[in-house]
């Protein structure tokens, strides 16, 4: 599983996943309309999470290799959801091949009402599903004990600010 993000304006991040390995092992969803859906940390998907440097409210962001998504922000840990509905919905590419599974995915920030040029912090996840309905989790970094993607330990990356904005 690796992952990588490119912040190409103050208000478009792409971020691009890519699993590796035995496909048919796991649970990937049929293709579907791009729409909001709840519950997708469920069942395979992929993850992101997004905060200001120093501040308790954050956003996650569920991607399903079906095209479906969901958006939320928190006040703070895990507390105060309330799922977003933006005016631009990401836009999600998946492609797999025999080993491979590529996502592809355009979020526009300016949904998040962010302070303008704010520090973002980030933690990139996945949940992947196997045949038997096992779940693991995957991701950039792990709380100390049982896999949280909330947590304040998985915010290890921290995004620059676009090119030509300082």
């Amino acid at each position: 599983m690796t992952a990588r993000v490119d912040r190409l304006s103050q208000d478009l991040l792409v971020i691009y996943y890519r699993l590796e390995g035995d496909l048919d092992q796991l649970q990937l969803p049929p293709q579907r309309r791009s729409a909001h859906a709840d519950g997708l940390w469920k069942h395979t998907c992929f993850e992101a999470f997004l905060k200001p440097q120093g501040a308790g409210r954050y956003f996650e962001f569920n991607f399903s290799p079906s095209s479906e998504w969901a958006i939320y922000a928190f006040d703070d840990y895990r507390t105060g959801m309330r799922a977003i509905e933006p005016t631009q919905t990401p836009k999600i590419i998946c492609r797999r091949r025999e080993r491979e599974l590529d996502a592809d995915v355009d979020i526009h920030l300016s949904a998040l009402d962010l302070p303008a040029l704010s520090q973002l912090t980030l933690a990139l996840s996945a949940v992947l599903q196997d045949h038997s309905g096992a779940l693991s989790y995957w991701a950039l970094a792990h709380a100390p004990s049982k896999p949280d993607f909330h947590h304040a330990a998985g915010f290890a990356a921290t995004l620059p600010h676009p090119i030509g904005s300082e």
